[in-house]
């Protein structure tokens, strides 16, 4: 029983470790690689490109199609609060907290008028 007991102590700390292992090992690999990879390369714009797409829908996903306490906002609010961020973030010259606080902040702000006003 005293083994059991052990065991079931140092198992989350085994998984995290090997967790961090394995991340740090690519990363690592990362770091060794980066000097010779040309980033202008056609690979590397595709890249980018999927990753802009998925980042995309997904945003487009919790507009629409939202699940969770988002999904008990109204679409309208959501939509509204996404072009705020956008504006937002243009107007300061790209910054990405600047557009999410504003986002986030716009979704909370309409949520709660549409509250007091039912």
């Amino acid at each position: 029983m005293q083994d059991l007991v052990a065991s079931e102590f140092w198992f989350p700390f085994a998984v995290m470790l090997v967790g961090a292992a394995v991340t740090y090992a690519w990363r690592g690999l990362g770091v060794a690689l980066s000097g010779r990879l040309d980033t202008n390369s056609p690979l590397f714009v595709w890249v980018s490109c999927v990753a802009y797409a998925l980042l995309a829908a997904l945003i487009a996903r919790m507009i629409v199609l939202p699940f969770g306490l988002v999904a008990d906002t109204a679409m309208l609010d959501r939509v509204v609060a996404a072009f705020a961020a956008l504006v937002v973030f243009f107007a300061t010259r790209r910054n990405i907290l600047c557009g999410a606080a504003a986002g986030a902040g716009s979704l909370v702000f309409f949520t709660w008028l549409r509250g007091l006003a039912l």
